[in-house]
């Protein structure tokens, strides 16, 4: 893959099969560095076992990748270490403080602590969280956590970071809010690897895949998706794309 140094992820014919089930089927794509990449896919799609093989998480059955320059079958540690990662799900820990949530996770990511202190300052100063410091990640308003989350998972300056549908269940307001906290990260150099299922986040991204059962459908710009599929919008796009879709569950 003579392509994997220039790219921040690389992907020919990338394929993941459980027995006679094919989750992810043959996917090839890339992602230029310092790129917003949106992958889309309705639950069914693949789009989570394919976002675990590039994080160094599960093995592929077959095909190539790179992610930041590291080879998904050798190198998942080195990948592991080049990334950042946020989900909805679990992205801190509520039993502890917003500076405790920053040092654990700065020290998970290796930060020295000279540099962890200038950086936990300068996170906790620019999220306005100077009051918030010492109380606990629980009591804090869900988007105040979600922009924590992501602003912990790119505390090291990492090469990528995958966001696995993060702004779930806040308001439009906090979401936008955190869209400028992901242009600012790709305005460092930072590609962002994000999946959502708000198809108007779709238009913040430079490009887009849609994934239906296992396969990328269409990986383009919003607007030349919009253009190619003569639709207003990217819900539109997605519905005439999903709707042709067998599989029930990821």
């Amino acid at each position: 893959m003579n392509t994997k140094e220039q790219k921040a992820i690389v992907c020919r014919d990338l394929t993941k099969r459980f027995g006679d089930f094919v989750a992810v089927d043959h996917i090839s794509f890339e992602v230029e560095r310092g790129e917003i990449f949106g992958f889309l896919g309705a639950n069914g799609a693949g789009k989570t076992t394919a976002m675990r093989m590039l994080c160094g998480l599960s093995h592929p059955t077959s095909g190539q990748a790179a992610v930041a320059g590291f080879d998904v079958y050798r190198q998942q540690e080195s990948i592991k270490r080049s990334i950042g990662y946020m989900s909805q799900k679990f992205s801190l820990y509520e039993n502890l403080t917003v500076l405790e949530n920053i040092e654990f996770f700065g020290g998970v990511y290796g930060l020295s602590d000279a540099k962890l202190n200038r950086r936990s300052e300068r996170l906790i100063t620019t999220l306005g969280l100077g009051q918030e410091a010492r109380k606990m990640v629980g009591s804090l308003p869900l988007g105040w956590k979600q922009k924590l989350a992501f602003s912990v998972a790119v505390i090291h300056d990492p090469a990528i970071v995958f966001l696995d549908e993060p702004t779930g269940g806040v308001d439009p307001v906090t979401r936008r809010q955190f869209w400028d906290l992901i242009y600012e990260a790709a305005g460092r150099g930072i590609t962002i690897f994000v999946t959502t299922h708000y198809m108007d986040e779709a238009e913040y991204c430079n490009r887009i895949s849609i994934m239906v059962d296992g396969r990328v459908e269409a990986l383009d710009t919003p607007g030349n998706l919009k253009h190619r599929f003569a639709a207003d919008s990217m819900d539109e796009v997605f519905y005439q794309l999903a709707r042709g879709a067998k599989r029930a569950a990821d």
